[in-house]
């Protein structure tokens, strides 16, 4: 289980094995195994195992079809064999139902995404499809910044698909006219070689007395192997060097060993069923026989038969050779050419992903400045203005809206119309990472709470704009130097506070508290609710340099109570750096405090 397996079948074969039924001793005692247990610490990839393998025991529900209700029944059915225990939020142990086999996966993913700041793979699917997409997809892509700098690549020439033998699903598959090529190729006249070769290995191996069936199959099997294994892994290391996988290697040297066993076992089970009636035959004539003339034909007739016999044992083993070793050929082939093709597929959708990521980082700071219990990716381009998207993605929500939804195109080869199925993003993974996200938003709104030790743009990575956020600990440094240089400072209600160039709104948050929580401020204006007003009224100020910053650093400054969200119009969106750079702060600033 720990080996990451992601096929449901292969998982299931490996935890039904454990409740194969066990009788052992103890204390003068026969005792059965009643229980089994598996254990696996991955528990989103161990009930999404569950759901698919309940699943796609049925035709109607196999590969994500059927409705809701009819694949949590599925689900209910297995459970009845299988139980699943896991922990609930209180953390006992307890046996989940059909709900939790399919809700808990979705909840681990959606804190993933969240955490990971919404760079995570999780939110995209059907990566495959860019193989066969227009050269607009690829263009719109190659727009996001990457994340990170590597070697995968976005590149993707309308020959790729082709190239790579990629089919309409997006997997590698190579024609059989195509594998028998290569395997020539490759191969060439091996193929008799190693015939010829295990022809005289077998002939020389001839079973005696002194040898016994038993030793005697052993010493063919290792003929074989040696005669054949042997030239046909040296002439595929020979041809492809560092190519070949190791993993690859080890088992394409299984399957041939495996397929040596088999041909020897087969041709040894005639050989010693002939052997065995050629033996029982000479039995009865030996008793039959009246004369010594008979019984020396009998023995005469054995020995003929047992020469014919071992003669048609090496024939056996020897005509499967040349087949044997041409479907070895091609399968090695096969194998290798594949992985080619998958290495070589895999490092351009890991580019498209690490490219797919350079998009997703914005999704949380669009959420904080515009995301509601509404927002869903269906309709993702409408809380968001379009010159605010193009200003953060870099592309226009019509190209977003074609990764998402696909839609018609014109081949430019072809001239055809063409269309593209899009669906880039997962919807389920998406939907409930935005919820996860609001739902953590609303839990850390509340900045006035000292027991949060994390706040919200602990989630938010920085973009490749002037979306880089000051940490919450470099703005409590701050405001302690301001008040060491200013003592009293946040006693005086009079005071007032600004930041022109406003990120997150952290620095201005941290103001607010400071004046609501002094004494000489509570002196001042005993009432919580009128000194918060009076606060967020007359002391503090700031500036947004953009309209996507202006909203999060408000939604942020005011998100603790929403009653409060026009108690003030202090802060503005407007770019203070670039009025300091043309003479123009004051007259920016005064013009600000007159609106």
């Amino acid at each position: 289980m720990l080996s990451s397996m992601r096929s449901p079948a292969l998982y299931m074969q490996a935890a039904f094995r454990a409740q194969n039924p066990c009788v052992f001793h103890r204390c003068s005692q026969y005792l059965r195994k009643e229980n089994a247990y598996v254990f696996d610490f991955d528990p989103a990839r161990t009930l999404t195992i569950f759901e698919q393998f309940a699943n796609d025991l049925s035709a109607e529900t196999s590969d994500g079809r059927g409705d809701t209700d009819t694949r949590k029944q599925n689900i209910r059915t297995l459970l009845n064999f299988f139980p699943v225990i896991g922990e609930d939020e209180e953390g006992e142990m307890i046996e989940l139902d059909a709900e939790k086999v399919l809700s808990i996966p979705r909840k681990i993913r959606s804190q993933e995404v969240v955490r990971r700041g919404f760079m995570s793979d999780f939110l995209f699917r059907n990566i495959s499809n860019v193989f066969h997409a227009p050269q607009e997809v690829i263009d719109i892509i190659s727009r996001f910044d990457p994340i990170e700098e590597s070697k995968a690549k976005v590149e993707i020439s309308e020959r790729t698909a082709e190239e790579l033998s990629i089919d309409e699903n997006g997997e590698v598959t190579l024609s059989d006219d195509y594998v028998i090529g290569v395997s020539r190729d490759i191969f060439g006249d091996k193929v008799y070689d190693v015939a010829e070769a295990v022809q005289m290995a077998v002939e020389n191996a001839p079973v005696t007395p002194e040898t016994g069936e038993e030793a005697h199959k052993k010493q063919l099997l290792d003929i074989f192997k040696k005669a054949a294994t042997e030239p046909l892994i040296s002439t595929t290391k020979e041809h492809y060097g560092s190519e070949i996988r190791p993993a690859d290697k080890k088992r394409l040297e299984r399957r041939i060993e495996a397929g040596s066993e088999r041909i020897v076992e087969r041709a040894y089970g005639e050989f010693t069923i002939e052997t065995r009636k050629a033996e029982r035959d000479y039995e009865e004539k030996l008793q039959q026989a009246d004369t010594e003339q008979e019984r020396i034909d009998a023995a005469a007739e054995l020995e003929r038969r047992k020469k014919e016999v071992a003669e048609s044992l090496t024939k056996r083993i020897t005509e499967a050779v040349p087949t044997f070793i041409e479907e070895t050929a091609q399968d090695i082939a096969r194998t290798v050419e594949t992985s080619k093709r998958e290495k070589e597929k895999d490092t351009i959708e890991n580019g498209i992903r690490n490219h797919l990521r350079g998009f997703s980082r914005t999704i949380p700071s669009f959420l904080m400045a515009y995301g509601d219990e509404n927002t869903t990716l269906a309709s993702f381009d409408t809380i968001v203005p379009e010159d605010v998207f193009l200003e953060v993605t870099s592309i226009t929500m019509k190209q977003f809206r074609f990764l998402r939804d696909g839609g018609d195109y014109v081949d430019e080869q072809s001239g055809e119309t063409k269309h593209f199925n899009g669906d880039l993003f997962d919807t389920v993974v998406f939907d409930d990472s935005v919820r996860e996200f609001l739902r953590l938003r609303a839990r850390l709104a509340n900045y006035f709470d000292e027991e949060n030790t994390e706040d919200i743009f602990d989630y938010i990575p920085p973009q490749k704009t002037n979306q880089i956020f000051t940490p919450k600990r470099v703005v409590k440094m701050m405001v302690d130097m301001l008040e060491k240089e200013n003592p009293g400072c946040f006693d005086d209600p009079t005071k007032t506070f600004a930041d022109l160039y406003m990120k997150s709104g952290l620095y201005i948050t941290e103001i607010v508290k400071r004046l609501y929580n002094s004494e000489g401020m509570k002196k001042a204006i005993p009432d919580g609710g009128e000194r918060i007003r009076h606060i967020l009224r007359k002391q503090v100020y700031g500036m947004a340099p953009t309209q996507i910053i202006y909203k999060i650093a408000t939604n942020y400054i005011l998100g603790f109570d929403e009653s409060l969200k026009n108690e003030t119009r202090n802060f503005v969106c407007a770019d203070a750096a670039e009025a300091a750079k043309n003479g123009r702060l004051a007259e920016l600033v005064a013009s600000s405090l007159e609106e």
